[in-house]
């Protein structure tokens, strides 16, 4: 990724507190070298996310999922502190999830209908985690 990537994300991560500490683990894309068709390497993307995943509540970053609102995203939030779990959001490679991620999430979160770079999702995912953040320490949100 890009610097300006990391120092943006890096900014609103290191701003979560200690019981929301978060981290960005990125997975090496599968290349459609050698044959590989899309279900091919996202079978493979699938495995390594669940490895990591493990126990964690799985939330599936698709266009097709649900859109909310910051205030939403904050009662989410909440709910998710209420699970005495990690919780692992996960963003798909270029070709997407596999259908097998998505039937294991808990929840499909959309973010926007456009397609985003991998790289802006993460900072749009750093900051509106942050901002959920401060709407539960009652900090003003300016859309009240």
């Amino acid at each position: 990724m890009p610097g300006w990537i990391d120092l943006a994300c890096e900014e609103y991560l290191k701003r979560m507190p200690r019981e929301l500490q978060t981290e960005i683990v990125e997975i090496k894309p599968d290349k459609r070298a050698s044959g590989k068709n899309s279900e091919t390497v996202q079978e493979s993307e699938a495995k390594r996310i669940l490895e990591i995943a493990g126990k964690d509540c799985l939330i599936a970053l698709d266009e097709r999922g649900q859109e909310v609102s910051t205030l939403q995203l904050t009662e989410k939030l909440k709910q998710w502190q209420g699970l005495g779990r990690d919780i692992c959001l996960v963003v798909g490679g270029a070709d997407g999830l596999h259908p097998s991620i998505k039937q294991k999430a808990q929840w499909q979160w959309s973010l926007s209908r456009l397609t985003l770079p991998h790289g802006m999702v993460r900072v749009l995912l750093s900051e509106q985690l942050y901002r959920a953040y401060t709407v539960i320490q009652n900090h003003p949100y300016h859309r009240e």
